[in-house]
């Protein structure tokens, strides 16, 4: 079944195009991570996604209901993890997980869920306005896991989160995913995304520039691989001859080391190009793109990622 369907939806501000024409589908079982750098209207498609926003044109629909006509349907299969959300500062941890479960009418443990999420007994029973940012960030983490939703919304989950509780983070998404959960992954760190989700797409200028996965982009941008090969001599001329590839970028030699900069789909041409030239292949290893230099490659100059 897919969990979420977005089709053709444009939300205007005035004259201010927020997002345009947008349509894509998430997976049931699918771990989606959405990106866009500022202004990309990645927050907006997020608010129409919960209902907060009403599109100007177009539908959604989560396990084929729609947001706004069935919202108390949809509600039910959802746990949300909203950007800039707040605590109630004379509440517990504890009372904060009894208020979810509940509103969602489940009969979740709240200890349970502390434990999961790395809050401790005692941090339950204190008062959330003495919370830190990370601490908080768990918290409202746990609440969104009440009633084992079949779709995660977790827009920066990992926000105010030391290192430890980001791979926790991580660790709880990929959870639920296995066991059949749907979740729709916003951050803008990158090498997050790139470990958890099954698919991204980036979002540019309102539009959709780019849906696949991590692989699946590596293939079709334009964002270099680098090949580390460790050889013996180097005749002259053979870097020249490397640099002549169509779809290199840049080729270096640093003692036994080159390294080059290449399309992903010339490095069979490199390496053939190299030994024509007599140049002694000892060993070499791949360098894929990362997530951040396809993001870069589908965006804009260098603009720093929606927060």
């Amino acid at each position: 079944m897919t969990a979420i369907e977005i089709d053709g939806v444009t939300k205007r501000y005035g004259d201010v195009v927020a997002v345009r024409d947008l349509s894509f589908e998430v997976e049931e079982g699918e771990v989606f991570g959405f990106l866009g750098p500022n202004g990309a209207g990645k927050s907006t498609t997020i608010n129409i996604l919960l209902d907060f926003v009403r599109p100007t044109e177009g539908e959604v629909r989560v396990f084929g209901h729609d947001v706004h006509d069935e919202s108390v349907t949809v509600r039910e299969h959802l746990g949300v993890l909203p950007e800039g959300f707040s605590v109630y500062d004379r509440l517990t941890g504890r009372q904060h997980l009894e208020f979810a479960i509940e509103s969602k009418d489940a009969d979740d443990d709240p200890a349970e869920i502390l434990e999961r999420v790395g809050l401790s007994a005692a941090d339950g029973d204190r008062k959330a306005g003495g919370y830190s940012k990370g601490m908080a960030q768990r918290l409202v983490l746990g609440m969104a896991l009440v009633g084992d939703p079949d779709l995660l919304v977790l827009d920066e989950p990992s926000t105010g989160l030391d290192p430890q509780g980001a791979r926790q983070m991580r660790d709880i998404v990929r959870e639920e995913a296995d066991k059949g959960t749907t979740v729709f992954f916003s951050s803008h760190i990158l090498g997050q995304v790139e470990s958890v989700c099954d698919r991204v797409g980036i979002l540019r200028d309102g539009q959709l520039v780019a849906e696949d996965s991590i692989e699946g982009l590596r293939e079709t941008t334009s964002a270099d691989t680098v090949l580390h090969v460790t050889v013996g001599e180097v005749p002259d001329g053979a870097l020249a001859e490397v640099r002549g590839i169509e779809g290199v970028t840049e080729a270096t030699h640093t003692g036994s080391r080159l390294e080059i900069s290449c399309e992903n789909d010339v490095k069979t041409s490199v390496l053939s190009t190299l030994e024509e030239a007599g140049v002694e292949v000892e060993d070499f290893e791949t360098e894929e793109a990362s997530l951040e230099d396809l993001f870069m490659a589908y965006t804009t100059d260098k603009q720093e990622v929606e927060a």
